[in-house]
């Protein structure tokens, strides 16, 4: 039988978490035909020697050379998972696994490729976690016209195609709605549950909020410009050598009615804006280029498994 769905649950130093967050996914999903695939991203305690001692069939670990970050061990468990549909969370028994059948039928029955939870009682602290979270959410929501309460919930469930056209590169994961938004997906978001963490360290803190803010401009050159790059150096470089243009013609005017420009700081504006003029254009062309290609080409993976284990 087709597999319904695949969980995917990428890990680091999670060690004490392992087992008893598989118990409750196996509760949550009884009557299912499911897997369950376990992202191991370098982790340099006992994770490992944990998973591989579960003698489980529906277990499939994908064990990462080293830590390559959360968005890539993402990319990686959903290029290995089989379901119909996907649903991601963290491994640090915050996120409640009971909440899956839910997000699923209403991602079947409402027509939704992807459902996204919202942490209505986040069991978080509020200086180190919820404030920069909260500031985060604001700018990605407004800026991306992603109308999402909560984007930084890891519990989510996709439908497969969906899921794998994503590209999470770099650390994407923050806007994994307004990827799928990109993608052209039906979005909708509900609440969860969510836990207080018992074992293990955070892996977050408040200099997320300042990478949001970079990745956030990232996005909005996704959002508008991916496809059309040209459209934006281009506009801009036409506008800074027009400008150039015409302060040039100025001060020639004034040459050839005899006054000296030469060290006039308007002189050296105009040859600059006329230069960067230039130099935005040929970036948009170049840029335009590499994005065709892009697209054209092979998609090769930015991550390295050792190896695969599955129902062992």
């Amino acid at each position: 039988m087709a597999l319904k769905i695949s969980v995917v649950v990428t890990v680091y130093n999670e060690e004490d978490n392992i087992l008893p967050l598989i118990e409750r996914i196996h509760e949550a999903l009884e009557g299912f035909e499911y897997e369950i695939v376990y992202v191991d991203d370098g982790s340099t305690d006992n994770t490992l020697k944990v998973l591989y001692s579960i003698k489980d069939e529906r277990l499939k670990i994908v064990e990462l050379r080293k830590n390559y970050g959360q968005s890539l061990a993402l990319m990686a468990g959903i290029d290995h998972a089989e379901g119909a549909y996907i649903a991601t969370m963290d491994g640090d028994l915050q996120n409640d696994p009971n909440d899956i059948p839910a997000m699923l039928k209403l991602a079947e029955e409402g027509g939704f490729d992807m459902v996204a939870g919202e942490r209505a009682k986040r069991k978080d602290g509020m200086l180190l976690r919820k404030i920069p979270s909260r500031i985060a959410n604001y700018l990605i929501r407004n800026a991306s016209g992603v109308k999402l309460k909560d984007y930084g919930c890891a519990l989510k469930v996709f439908r497969a195609e969906i899921a794998k056209d994503l590209g999470l590169y770099g650390e994407l994961h923050r806007f994994i709605p307004v990827l799928a938004h990109l993608e052209g997906a039906r979005i909708t978001q509900i609440p969860v549950k969510h836990h207080a963490r018992v074992y293990g360290k955070s892996k977050y803190g408040l200099s997320r909020t300042v990478k949001v803010m970079s990745d956030l401009l990232l996005m909005l050159f996704f959002k508008k410009y991916l496809q059309k790059p040209m459209h934006l150096f281009g506009n801009i470089g036409l506008v800074l050598f027009l400008v150039g243009v015409l302060i040039n013609c100025y001060l020639g005017v004034l040459k050839i009615l005899g006054q000296d420009i030469w060290g006039k700081p308007l002189l050296f504006l105009g040859v600059l804006l006329v230069i960067s003029g230039i130099q935005l254009v040929t970036v948009g062309i170049i840029i335009e280029i590499q994005m065709r290609t892009y697209f054209e080409s092979q998609q090769k993976r930015p991550y390295k498994v050792r190896q695969v284990k599955k129902g062992f």
